[in-house]
């Protein structure tokens, strides 16, 4: 879970209220959707960290990272991007994923709250997760 102050890479601390209040009320709905979706889905041994403002999920390595478009840098106008560190490795059988820029970072940019495919998520999380743990 978030602490109340959040280290943020490259720029000040601010608090979860702040982070909050930075998010349009719909794009708030979609990353409380999409966090609890990861933390129920992911063990204890990992951890949620801030990093470039958004918040990401670290095993060995990143997992994943969730970006609002209200967030800056993150090269989407609408919605939240859920993004997969090395879905270039997963399988993404149904596709749900896609590559970008990035060579390794496989994400979906998620328009609206109805949109959020739970089961595609978890079945990614947890080869995800199969993954991470191969790392040293």
């Amino acid at each position: 879970m978030f602490p109340y102050i959040l280290e943020l890479k490259n720029t000040t601390q601010i608090n979860l209220v702040e982070f909050w209040g930075r998010l349009p009320e719909n794009e708030r709905l979609m990353v409380d959707v999409l966090r609890q979706i990861v933390l129920e889905n992911l063990p204890n041994s990992c951890k949620e960290k801030f990093a470039w403002n958004v918040p990401c999920y670290y095993g060995k390595r990143m997992i994943c990272i969730i970006w609002p478009a209200a967030i800056p840098r993150g090269g989407i106008k609408k919605g939240v991007l859920l993004g997969f560190a090395q879905g270039n490795k997963l399988k993404n059988e149904n596709g749900y994923i896609k590559s970008g820029t990035n060579k390794k970072i496989y994400y979906r940019v998620i328009p609206s709250v109805d949109d959020i495919d739970e089961k595609e998520i978890i079945l990614l999380l947890k080869e995800a997760l199969e993954l991470d743990g191969k790392f040293k």
